[in-house]
């Protein structure tokens, strides 16, 4: 294993999930789509089997997709993220830039499977949700609250699911499983994902976000970078608090 090898592998499992994930947002929320106003269910069932296709297509690096994840798992402790990659700066650096430019493909591949549909709509903030979060509720302070809670939630059951397996890294969501990863990402948005659509991922809404800027097309609107930074931290914050509790909390209830 090398870090080419998780280098690539974090990139085209991130592309994938970014793809269905906003793919599924185009087509609930955009005007000429066949699956529109289908609803918040259809779009967590959506991003929950992406996170599916996402992991099984990068197995070989342990499917982390997630900046968060990847912070989590560093933070537990764990020696390596896979067999042979262990845990430093440069290994960290590679799996966050993977999934960065992983996330900007996706989204503009996901744009132009629905590039009709972006023309016929006409509403900027319902282009850039498709791209990207926003809250509800603008409350900077809640609202990176909700994004850290949503993360803890994610790196814990992660963390929890690879001790219980016996794996030998803790980062290895092999041990968790594809499905199982897509069903705590449903979970968390029907149960979590109410004030500020649970992004739980700083590549998820940054990478699509930068797509968004970079992509011309008709009645954008704002990119909204106020707010961009909020899904960036909550998520980190989440992710280390997981990592760093994972440990003694599991070893004080068996």
């Amino acid at each position: 294993m090398t870090l080419g090898t998780i280098f690539l592998s974090e990139l085209v499992g991130t592309a994938m999930l970014i793809l269905l994930g906003a793919g599924v947002v185009a087509n609930t929320a955009l005007n000429k789509s066949k699956g529109q106003n289908t609803g918040f269910l259809f779009v967590n069932f959506g991003w929950g089997f992406a996170v599916f296709c996402g992991v099984l297509v990068s197995a070989r690096s342990g499917g982390h997709l997630n900046p968060a994840v990847t912070i989590g798992v560093a933070s537990s402790g764990a020696a390596e993220f896979v067999p042979g990659i262990p845990v430093n700066f440069a290994s960290i650096a590679t799996y966050i830039g993977a999934q960065m430019i992983g996330a900007i493909l996706g989204a503009f591949l996901a744009y132009l499977a629905y590039k009709k549909q972006f023309d016929a709509t006409e509403d900027g903030p319902t282009k850039l949700g498709v791209f990207a979060t926003a809250p509800e509720v603008r409350s900077t302070g809640w609202n990176i609250v909700t994004e850290a809670i949503g993360t803890f939630v994610l790196v814990f059951v992660v963390l929890a699911f690879g001790r219980w397996n016996g794996a030998e890294t803790a980062g290895s969501l092999g041990a968790l499983g594809a499905l199982a990863v897509a069903f705590l990402v449903f979970v968390i948005g029907t149960g979590l994902g109410g004030p500020t659509g649970y992004a739980i991922n700083p590549a998820r809404d940054l990478g699509p976000r930068i797509a968004h800027a970079l992509i011309p097309m008709k009645n954008k609107g704002s990119n909204d970078w106020g707010y961009a930074w909020i899904p960036v931290v909550g998520p980190i914050i989440g992710g280390v608090l997981a990592g760093l509790l994972a440990t003694p909390l599991m070893g004080a209830i068996g």
